[in-house]
């Protein structure tokens, strides 16, 4: 999935992807009824990405590098 991001982060991606890969590399996800998810790994960083679709490519690329950090 990872790698399909990263070849079309222009693709239709929406939050409920983002949340099962953030889930799966220990990134806590947080949304209380705001327009925004905000991803937040164990050291503290963290990003917002809008919750609504499609997703758009900057904020599909920063999540990436969330990861990849």
């Amino acid at each position: 999935m990872i790698s399909r991001m990263r070849n079309n982060p222009f693709g239709n991606w929406q939050i409920d992807t983002l949340k099962a890969i953030a889930a799966r590399r220990g990134i806590e996800a947080i949304h209380e009824g705001s327009s925004h998810v905000v991803f937040r790994t164990p050291d503290g960083r963290q990003i917002s990405v809008p919750a609504h679709r499609p997703i758009k490519a900057v904020y599909i690329k920063t999540f990436l590098e969330l990861l990849e950090d």
